[in-house]
């Protein structure tokens, strides 16, 4: 099987999954499980972003929120620490239920630890590959998630998200994301959140 092939595969197997997302959000006039049309912006993102990604950088990005539903927020402490243990919890996921599908899929145990790694944002900020993915996260949460977010929050909240968001980012992501469309409103929190000290 070449790589295109097995890349195609492991497409399918994780879409296949997250087309089981009991939540869904309407696009461009079509209602999509809410993961999957995630999964499908985070490859968009990717290829615009990191035209040259290598094969388990495009696999992690795919499968970021893979299953995500299946841990919900409600599950844990609605305080920082079960925020925090949620996303640590969801990480471990990800990375186990990719691996499990990279495993059908036919992929070696290299290109799986690989993945597992990059899902597990090991070595943020140090390797470059786990760098790409968090800009390409924070970049798709700023094109497809942030207006929406910032409309059911008071300014402040969002501009601490916003520093925290753009803390994670690289040079190159934050040039990026000052080049996004975005609302007169959206764009203006974005450079408070800069001068207010996200740097």
């Amino acid at each position: 099987m070449s790589q295109s092939q097995r890349l195609s595969k492991a497409f399918q197997l994780f879409d296949a999954a997250n087309k089981e997302d009991p939540n869904s959000e309407v696009y461009n006039g079509e209602e999509f499980p809410k993961e999957l049309l995630y999964a499908m912006r985070m490859t968009e993102t990717l290829k615009e972003f990191a035209p040259k990604a290598s094969e388990g950088l495009q696999l992690a990005a795919r499968a970021q929120h893979i299953c995500r539903w299946q841990i919900p927020r409600g599950n844990y402490d609605m305080d920082r620490v079960g925020y925090l243990k949620w996303r640590q919890d969801l990480k471990l996921f990800h990375a186990e239920k990719a691996s499990e599908l990279l495993e059908q899929a036919g992929y070696t145990i290299e290109i799986i630890n690989q993945v597992e790694f990059l899902l597990l944002k090991k070595q943020l900020k140090k390797n470059e590959e786990t760098q790409i993915l968090e800009d390409v996260i924070c970049l798709v949460f700023l094109k497809y998630y942030f207006e929406s977010f910032a409309h059911k929050h008071e300014d402040q909240k969002v501009v601490e998200i916003l520093q925290k968001t753009w803390r994670k980012m690289s040079p190159d992501g934050h040039e990026t994301a000052t080049k996004l469309q975005m609302s007169n409103k959206a764009m203006s929190l974005i450079k408070k959140a800069i001068s207010d000290g996200a740097e």
